[in-house]
């Protein structure tokens, strides 16, 4: 009996060991595939889009990305991730969770419907006013399905949630299209934006079948205020600044809406990969990392493998869509879109890096240090309000300087807190990273010496994906750098 009990002993960390790195990669495959299909998605519309409607009017919409932003995470409050992290939740709490959302996404509605004069006026554009009543209409969609999608997110019903996603996009898409083609400018996007926010909530409902109760009891709602609070102020603070740069070229370029959509189309295009890969790496961390946040060492161990993966994904990624940004923005959206070149190969230089501080927020979010996150928050923007009055007097080429020196030192600064939290030093983050980003430097610059006389854009943007990628891959396997051992591992597993 002894001997079996010690086999059991044994057995149990094994077994845990197992289940969780299962459900940490069938929940990486179905949030990839989500993440991904949603952006493929976006990718073709915005293609299509881009080539019919004129870039002042994607500057009337990212100009209002701030407010919109802002009162997203205001209305979610940080109960989200407060409902995440606790183990049980009663169906009070869902309901009381859910009624405060609502109540708190009217009322921040006919705030900004009130504001929307004066956000023309600030703006120095009339269309603002308009665009902006209808557009923040979003807010009461997306409040609407908050807690339906927390149930998906605490069953890690990735599947069910990409359904939901894709289904959602392509319906608004398609209208989108529609209306842009038959003429109706800006509104084929702002219908667009309430379409997708109104049917993914309608889908959430009917595919989560939660209702909430007729109960709402301030006493549970204070419950959550601990961790919420902090989590909250964060995420608001992130949100502003997150947002802010379209803004400000908005208020101080007058007559600067083409400006605000090139400078918003190249930020979000470069975020389309960076953005996958963090959301995905993002609600896995809240899976995973909460069910081992008391094992420090298997903590270190977890994020160092997320660093590594993210690494041998990000860095070649980010390298290649500087090279072929030109061809690439002139093949899919045009020459008009030129000018937003520039902004987007130097916003490529902060998202290559951006992934890597998500699973250090998620981290310290886990081992429930909220005042980390909160502290994190306040010093990275300090120093980003320091850089864009620093810089701000170089145009706006110098605002998008500003984030990307931001964005390391934001990297670097988390960095020294994991290091206080879990041991990973800065210098365990440089030998997990550093390989891939040398590697992926030099298929890159293969690449570019190779169709440094390639003219034809499709030709060129052929030659420089396909070809390196390969060389990367073979690159990291002739360095045998573990991600490759375990794609290789993999393989093996699945021919037998």
């Amino acid at each position: 009996m002894r001997i079996f009990a010690g086999i059991n002993r044994n057995f149990q960390p094994l077994m845990a060991e197992s289940t969780l790195k299962h459900k940490t990669t069938v929940s990486l495959f179905w949030s990839f595939a989500d993440k991904f299909g949603q952006q493929i998605i976006n990718l073709g519309t915005g293609i299509i889009l881009m080539r019919i409607l004129d870039p002042a009017e994607y500057g009337l919409i990212g100009a209002l990305a701030i407010f919109i932003a802002f009162s997203g995470i205001l209305i979610d409050s940080g109960f989200t991730r407060a409902l995440l992290n606790r183990k049980t939740i009663s169906p009070a709490e869902y309901s009381t969770v859910f009624y405060f959302n609502m109540g708190l996404a009217i009322l921040l509605y006919l705030i900004l419907f009130a504001a929307a004069p004066l956000l023309a006026e600030l703006f120095h554009d009339p269309r603002i006013e308009a665009v902006s009543k209808i557009l923040f209409l979003s807010l009461l969609f997306n409040a609407a399905g908050i807690i339906q999608q927390t149930l998906l997110i605490r069953k890690a019903d990735f599947r069910g949630m990409t359904k939901v996603n894709m289904t959602a996009l392509l319906i608004a898409g398609t209208v989108a299209i529609v209306m842009a083609f038959s003429g109706y400018g800006v509104w084929a996007l702002v219908v667009q934006t309430l379409l997708y926010a109104f049917f993914r909530s309608l889908f959430l409902w009917f595919y989560s079948k939660w209702t909430p109760l007729k109960v709402f009891s301030i006493k549970l709602l204070r419950s959550f205020s601990g961790l919420s609070n902090k989590l909250l102020l964060a995420s608001l603070i992130s949100a502003v600044f997150n947002n802010i740069y379209p803004s400000i070229i908005a208020f101080f370029y007058p007559n600067s809406m083409k400006q605000v959509g090139y400078y918003s189309q190249a930020n979000k295009y470069q975020e389309i990969p960076f953005g996958i890969l963090s959301n995905t790496y993002r609600q896995v961390s809240m899976l995973v990392l909460p069910e081992i946040n008391e094992q420090t060492e298997r903590l270190k161990r977890v994020v160092s493998k997320m660093i590594k993966s993210l690494a041998f994904l990000s860095f070649p990624i980010g390298f290649l869509m500087i090279l072929i940004a030109e061809p690439g923005f002139i093949f899919l959206f045009k020459e008009k879109w030129l000018p937003a070149v520039p902004y987007f190969q130097v916003l490529c230089l902060a998202g290559v890096v951006s992934p890597f501080a998500f699973v250090m927020n998620e981290l310290f979010i886990a081992r429930e240090k909220a005042n980390y996150f909160l502290g994190m928050e306040i010093i990275k923007r300090v120093v980003l309000i320091l850089l864009i009055a620093l810089l701000f007097r170089y145009g706006i080429m110098g605002l998008a300087a500003s984030w990307v020196i931001y964005t390391w030192l934001t990297l670097a600064i988390s960095l020294v807190l994991t290091r206080k939290l879990i041991g990973y030093t800065p210098a365990d983050f440089f030998k997990d990273a550093f390989p891939y980003a040398i590697l992926a430097f030099i298929s890159v610059a293969a690449g570019y010496l190779i169709t440094l006389r390639i003219h034809q854009d499709l030709l060129f943007l052929l030659i420089n994906i396909v070809g390196t990628s390969l060389l990367y891959l073979l690159l990291c396997s002739l360095c045998k750098l573990e991600m490759t051992r375990e794609i290789g591992q993999w393989l093996t597993s699945k021919k037998r």
